[in-house]
C-alpha cells in the first residue's frame, strides 16, 4: 500500500484540509511555498490514464474550490496546479495526486525553460501526432 493510500485510510497523520467521499486535500509536508496543497483521489490510480474520467471531473471540482479557498485564505493572487505523470515526469508516489501550489510575489518560482522547433520540426511533430 502506497504512502497517499495509508494516509487517506488514516494510518499515517496528515493535516486535511478538505474531504468527500472521492477526494481527500492535506497539506503538502515539504512545501514549494506555504500553502501548498495535495489533491488525492481516495481510490488508488497510478496515474492520470489509470483514472476514469468521472474521478478526473470529481478531482477538477475539488481543484477549483481549493484554489478559490487558497485565494481567499492566504491572500494569494495565482497558483499553479501540477500533476507530474510517471517517474519521468517527477512522479515520486505512484498514486495520481494533483498539487496546488499558491504563488507569492516576487517567490522565485520559474516555469521551466522553453525552446523552439527546428527547421520543420514542428510540422514533422503535428504529423506524428495526428497519424
Amino acid at each position: 500500500m502506497c504512502i497517499f493510500c495509508k494516509i487517506i485510510n488514516h494510518e499515517v497523520p496528515s493535516q486535511p484540509i478538505y474531504e468527500d467521499e472521492q477526494v481527500l486535500v492535506i497539506l503538502d509536508i515539504k512545501p514549494v511555498n506555504p500553502g501548498h496543497l495535495l489533491v488525492l483521489p481516495k481510490k488508488h490510480y497510478a496515474n492520470i490514464e489509470d483514472a476514469p474520467v468521472e474521478e478526473l471531473i470529481a478531482i477538477m471540482k475539488v481543484i477549483k474550490k481549493m484554489g478559490k479557498l487558497l485565494k481567499d485564505k492566504l491572500g494569494i493572487l495565482g497558483y499553479n496546479v501540477i500533476e507530474n505523470n510517471d517517474s519521468i515526469a517527477g512522479q515520486e508516489i505512484a498514486h495520481l495526486h494533483f498539487h496546488i501550489i499558491p504563488r507569492y510575489e516576487n517567490d522565485g518560482l520559474r516555469p521551466w525553460p522553453q525552446s523552439d522547433y527546428k527547421d520543420t520540426e514542428l510540422e514533422d511533430m503535428a504529423k506524428k501526432l495526428r497519424s
